[in-house]
C-alpha cells in the first residue's frame, strides 16, 4: 500500500491505520499527518490504540526562522542565509515560537508573487535521517524496534515520486498557501486514494476571519489553522506556531519555514489519548520560467513534552530529517 508523505500504515482489525512517520515529529506536507486511510484492511497485529500509544513517526513541515520579525536589509540577508543553511544541516534546533507577535489577526507565511496559481507538483523523497539516533524516532517510549521499522519504511520510498496538485492564492496581504486544498491533495495523493472527508479552517487569535475582514481581506482568504476529518474515525487539528520567510524582493530564489503543531485524536469510542507532534517545514523555491518552479522541501521532526519521554534528552533538536525535491509546473 502506498503511504502518505509523513505516515506509516499498519492494518488492524477495523482497517488501515496510518500515522505520522515524521514525528514532528509532518507539510506536509504540509504536510503531515496522522490518518486512518480506510476501514477495509486486514489485521497485521497492531490496533489503533497500540499505534497511538507505542508509536509515532516523522512529519513534514515548512520553515524560515525569523519570519515574524521586521528585518533590516542586513538582518534580512543573515536570516535568508540561515534558512537556506537549515536545508543541509544535520543538527537543527527548533525555531522560536513567533505566533501572536504581530497582533494583527492575519499572520501567515507569505510566498513570492510567482507562486500564485495552481500547480502540478512532483515531490520526490531523496533522504531520510535520524540525526540523534534511532531511539528518538521510536515513539513516546523510544522503542528501537518501532524506530527501525519506521526507518525501513521510509528508506523503501527513497526516489519515489508522488504527483499532486498545489494551489497558492493572492490576498490583500500577499500570496499564501491554500491550506485546505493543499492538505487534502497531499494526504490523498500520498495515501494513493481518498482518505480525507473534510478540511475546514478554524479561528485562532493569530489568524481569524473577523480580523481578516476588518483588515480588508475576504471570506475566501485561507487561515493558518486547519481541522481535518478523515474517512476513518480520526481527526487532526494543526496550528502554525512559528513562521518566516526571505524578504519578498522580487528575486527568483526564495526560502521560508513554518513550525506546525498537530493534535491527532480518534473520534470513535477508543480511549487512546491524543498525540501531539511538532514539525518544521522548510521550503526553498527557484523560479526557472514563467510556468515552472523547482525547489527543495525538508521536514524536521521535533519531540513534544506532552507525548515523548525523550523530549528533554533531545534538547529541542530535530530527531528526524526528511528531504524532498519539488518540481512545479503551472496547471
Amino acid at each position: 500500500k502506498k503511504c502518505c508523505c509523513c505516515c506509516c500504515c499498519h492494518d488492524h482489525g477495523e482497517g488501515t491505520f496510518c500515522y505520522n512517520v515524521n514525528l514532528t515529529p509532518p507539510t506536509m506536507w504540509t504536510t503531515l499527518l496522522l490518518v486512518i486511510t480506510s476501514l477495509l484492511g486486514q489485521s497485521q497485529g497492531l490496533n489503533a490504540a497500540q499505534s497511538l500509544t507505542t508509536r509515532r513517526s516523522f512529519v513534514e513541515s515548512s520553515a524560515t526562522i525569523f519570519g515574524a520579525i521586521t528585518l533590516s536589509p542586513k538582518s534580512a540577508t543573515a536570516a535568508s542565509s540561515y534558512i537556506t543553511d537549515r536545508l543541509d544541516a544535520d543538527i537543527l534546533k527548533s525555531p522560536p515560537i513567533t505566533a501572536g507577535t504581530k497582533f494583527n489577526g492575519h499572520e501567515n507565511l507569505y510566498f513570492p508573487d510567482y507562486m500564485e496559481g495552481e500547480w502540478d507538483a512532483v515531490q520526490t523523497l531523496v533522504s531520510t535521517k535520524a540525526p540523534l539516533g534511532l531511539k528518538f524516532i521510536g515513539g513516546p517510549q523510544g522503542s528501537l524496534d518501532v524506530a527501525q521499522k519506521t526507518m525501513d519504511e521510509q528508506n523503501k520510498r527513497v526516489n519515489e515520486q508522488v504527483n499532486l496538485k498545489l494551489r497558492f492564492v493572492k490576498t490583500n496581504f500577499g500570496v499564501v498557501e491554500d491550506r485546505a486544498f493543499n492538505l487534502r491533495s497531499r494526504l490523498d495523493s500520498f495515501a494513493g486514494k481518498s482518505v480525507v472527508a473534510s478540511v475546514n479552517y478554524a479561528d485562532v487569535k493569530e489568524s481569524n476571519r473577523a480580523s481578516i475582514l476588518a483588515s480588508g481581506g475576504t471570506e475566501e482568504d485561507p487561515l493558518t489553522t486547519t481541522l481535518v476529518y478523515f474517512k476513518g474515525p480520526a481527526a487532526q487539528k494543526t496550528f502554525v506556531i512559528s513562521h518566516g520567510q526571505d524578504p519578498l524582493d522580487k528575486t527568483d530564489d526564495w526560502s521560508g519555514y513554518e513550525l506546525d503543531r498537530s493534535i491527532f485524536a480518534l473520534t470513535n469510542n477508543n480511549i487512546a489519548p491524543p498525540v501531539t507532534t511538532d514539525t518544521e517545514v522548510i521550503y526553498s523555491f527557484n523560479k526557472v520560467g514563467s510556468d515552472r518552479v523547482e525547489g527543495k522541501l525538508r521536514l524536521a521532526g521535533y519531540l513534544n513534552p506532552q507525548s515523548d519521554s525523550l523530549y528533554f534528552e533531545a534538547q529541542n533538536r530535530a530527531v528526524s530529517l526528511t528531504d524532498y525535491t519539488l518540481t512545479l509546473t503551472r496547471s
